[in-house]
């Protein structure tokens, strides 16, 4: 609440998915009015993430996504949300628990001096990998 209407974009992507998840629970809404939700808020994500890494010359959105370690299946349904035929419900939920973890990895571990979870060894590798990957800094989220 703090940064008013300067959110970092971290914690407004994970805030709509998160908003997602609970109006599925919920038993409310209908299939379709569902998989609008989780389409509006991958679509964002993926959009909002990979905006900051984008230069002068456009580079495509799959590199972008590379580089950050955005799997590329997420972007492919970034697409199909935006360009074609929306997706089954069940992949536009898969796509949000893929992506609520790799907030939680590159985002929220890190805020939290990477106590979020006790992680094994793997994992940590794993994380570690993502990091030197994503090369990305403070100003990036907000």
């Amino acid at each position: 609440s703090r940064y008013g209407p300067k959110m970092p974009l971290a914690v407004d992507c994970t805030a709509e998915l998160i908003r997602c998840k609970v109006l599925d629970s919920s038993g409310r809404l209908k299939s379709h009015e569902l998989i609008l939700s989780y389409g509006l808020a991958l679509v964002r994500f993926v959009n909002l993430i990979t905006e900051r890494k984008q230069k002068m010359v456009s580079i495509p959105l799959r590199q972008l996504a590379r580089e950050v370690d955005i799997p590329i299946w997420v972007v492919d349904l970034r697409h199909e949300l935006t360009h074609g035929k929306l997706p089954r419900l069940a992949l536009c939920r898969k796509g949000c628990d893929v992506v609520l973890d790799w907030l939680r990895k590159t985002y929220w571990s890190r805020q939290l001096g990477n106590n979020l979870c006790e992680e094994s060894e793997d994992e940590e590798e794993e994380q570690e990998e993502v990091e030197a990957n994503a090369e990305l800094d403070n100003d990036a989220w907000e």
